[in-house]
């Protein structure tokens, strides 16, 4: 069972960044594909970026403005978010699964992330 944490979450104003961080319990977490999503008040969550064997994947909306990595020796993964707008305001999560055609198993608790305009 992958425990997964978020971290980094906060209040920022438009145009500022935030990195996420998502850290794994297990060291078998360095092989698994994780990806974002997101899920802003009244609305479906949705994808914002993964990373699964050294390639990554952008929503249109993270394009140019997020970057998804991975540091396998600290068992984390992480979203830098650059150019932040008020509309990527959300509950983010980060999310494993062991293999590119199964679902995403596990799932972190999410972290707030609040961009002012």
């Amino acid at each position: 069972q992958v425990q997964l944490a978020e971290s980094g979450g906060g209040l920022v104003q438009a145009g500022g960044s935030l990195r996420l961080s998502c850290t794994a319990s297990e060291r078998t977490f360095s092989s698994y594909g994780v990806g974002w999503f997101r899920q802003a008040p009244g609305k479906e969550r949705e994808f914002v970026a993964s990373i699964a064997r050294g390639n990554t994947w952008y929503a249109d909306s993270a394009k140019g403005r997020f970057t998804i990595s991975r540091d396998k020796v600290k068992n984390t993964v992480y979203l830098q978010m650059n150019g932040l707008k008020p509309e990527d305001t959300a509950v983010y999560y980060c999310a494993a699964r062991n293999g590119p055609t199964r679902p995403y198993d596990y799932w972190g608790q999410g972290t707030q992330v609040t961009v002012s305009s």
